[in-house]
């Protein structure tokens, strides 16, 4: 894509910008599903850059509002990276393991956009109750 115009280059500005601001601040609102993406040695040794990259793309392209993206250090399971913790307002973390650029756009257009788990990628739910 070549800039040919003042306005070309001001789009380009402003569609960085807005994938900056999902990562520090999400929409404004109290409703907002953040997804943390572990981004210690060990997650970004397994592909976690491919893998926030793809979160923030499908955002992007399907114009999803309410959501943070937040980059994290270790999550405690190594073992399992790229790892990616939701959080819904009102429900329990899900913690996604080894989350590639695949399962990165599958949790944004199953899981956030329309609540399917994607049960073949939960690591575990250390957060349910008894």
């Amino acid at each position: 894509m070549g800039i040919k115009s003042l306005e070309d280059l001001k789009k380009i500005r402003e569609d960085s910008l807005k994938k900056v601001n999902l990562r520090e601040t999400g929409k404004d609102g109290e409703d907002i599903t953040e997804l943390m993406v572990g981004m210690a040695t060990c997650g970004i040794a397994a592909g976690a850059r491919v893998t926030l990259a793809a979160l923030l793309d499908e955002i992007t392209k399907n114009n999803v509002e309410n959501i943070r993206v937040v980059q994290v250090g270790c999550l405690g399971y190594c073992h399992s990276e790229p790892i990616v913790q939701i959080n819904q307002p009102g429900k329990e973390p899900i913690l996604y393991g080894n989350v590639d650029d695949k399962k990165a756009r599958d949790i944004i257009n199953k899981h956030v956009l329309k609540n399917e788990l994607l049960d073949d990628s939960i690591i575990i739910n250390t957060f349910q109750k008894a």
